[in-house]
């Protein structure tokens, strides 16, 4: 069974990305194999490659296509669309809520602000990789501090069991699959079950997207 992380980085910035690949080579059990300077052309490369990543690090301001953006949300769209098991992790400077929905919205696994030390980088490696989701915790508050300001309460039109709702608290804890099932003395096939329906409900794409919805919906409160 392969143990080890294949990892890709999508940065124009030389230093930055040969910085990130020096690091990552000191860290056990990962490897990039796999980068590129701009995002338009990363589909393209990845069709000649012999190994995919399994993380996708992408740099949310990436240089535009001729006239066309391609930044980080048209990367991540795309990925989503041509890889959906692949996970991407987004870098920015930015943690304002708004990039961070539309990230999010997009089908990205994580977002990580890019003045985050190499702990918590190989921290959110393994998080998305393991656990499919990923926030740095500025931008977890910065989502909360949109939502005291506007107040939600869970929508009534969709039919959230109990059960479901016990399971994305516990996702929202970043507990995997089978540590939910330990918790809540049920197989790992129906937490997977209740996980889908989950994603189907609230219309997320990953489980990042469910923590979103969670804390829009003030159904958790991440401290």
């Amino acid at each position: 069974m392969k143990k080890e992380i294949y990892i890709g980085l999508v940065e124009d910035q030389a230093l930055f990305r040969e910085g990130m690949k020096a690091i990552i080579s000191t860290w056990q059990d990962m490897q990039v194999t796999f980068e590129s300077a701009d995002g338009y052309s990363v589909l393209d490369k990845l069709r000649q490659v012999a190994v995919l990543p399994d993380v996708m690090l992408v740099d949310l301001s990436l240089p535009p296509d001729g006239d066309r953006e391609y930044g980080g949300q048209q990367v991540t769209l795309a990925l989503t669309d041509a890889y959906p098991d692949m996970k991407i992790l987004i870098l920015s400077v930015h943690d304002d809520e708004h990039f961070i929905n539309q990230l999010i919205q997009c089908g990205a696994h994580g977002y990580l602000v890019k003045d985050s030390g190499p702990r918590e980088v190989q921290e959110a490696i393994i998080a998305v990789h393991t656990k499919g989701s990923y926030i740095n915790e500025r931008a977890l508050k910065a989502l909360q501090m949109k939502n005291v300001r506007v107040p939600r309460n869970k929508p009534q039109n969709l039919s959230i069991t109990k059960r479901e709702e016990e399971i994305l608290q516990l996702v929202c804890k970043q507990y995997t699959a089978e540590e939910i099932a330990q918790e809540l003395f049920i197989s790992v096939k129906t937490v997977n079950g209740h996980r889908n329906n989950l994603l189907q409900k609230t219309g997320s794409r990953n489980v990042t997207g469910l923590v979103l919805y969670a804390i829009r919906n003030n159904i958790i409160s991440l401290r």
